[in-house]
């Protein structure tokens, strides 16, 4: 019967390459530590990105105060934290992706993707942080790497 086929199985997600069920909602970028960071495209990815992709142990950053991308650092090592060239690219990353972008150094919240959450009527992208540090960070404008 026309209109009636089954739906299969949603596409796969791949955490690595910020692809969920089968659509690209992030950039991707390559630490100087060779780790995958993960910059979210909108609000709605964003909250796939943070809440849904990244596993507990991954590092989250964003900035301090205004909209902007939420960053993921992947970590399958289970480090307790980042290495300092892959926390300065990252958090320069969330300034870049942000619309502090032109104001030079600005604040950005580190935390790891177990201090995030998400209360019930939130608007698409606004998490609440269990607990976080901040760091510093002038933007970076990097090419996205594809792989």
């Amino acid at each position: 019967m026309p209109g009636s086929q089954r739906k299969g199985p949603p596409p796969p997600s791949d955490p690595e390459t910020g692809i969920w069920r089968g659509r690209p909602i992030a950039r991707r970028f390559t630490s100087p530590d060779g780790m995958t960071i993960l910059v979210g495209k909108s609000a709605a990815d964003n909250d796939i990105l943070s809440l849904k992709l990244g596993q507990p142990g991954d590092f989250w950053l964003h900035i301090a105060s205004g909209p902007g991308s939420h960053v993921i650092v992947r970590n399958p090592d289970k480090l307790d934290r980042l290495p300092r060239p892959t926390q300065q690219m990252a958090a320069g990353l969330a300034a870049r992706y942000s619309k502090a972008k032109a104001g030079g150094k600005v604040a950005v919240h580190l935390a790891t993707c177990a201090d995030i959450g998400k209360p019930r009527g939130y608007a698409a992208g606004k998490v609440t942080l269990r607990r976080s540090k901040t760091v510093q960070a002038e933007p970076v404008d990097l090419s996205e790497e594809v792989s």
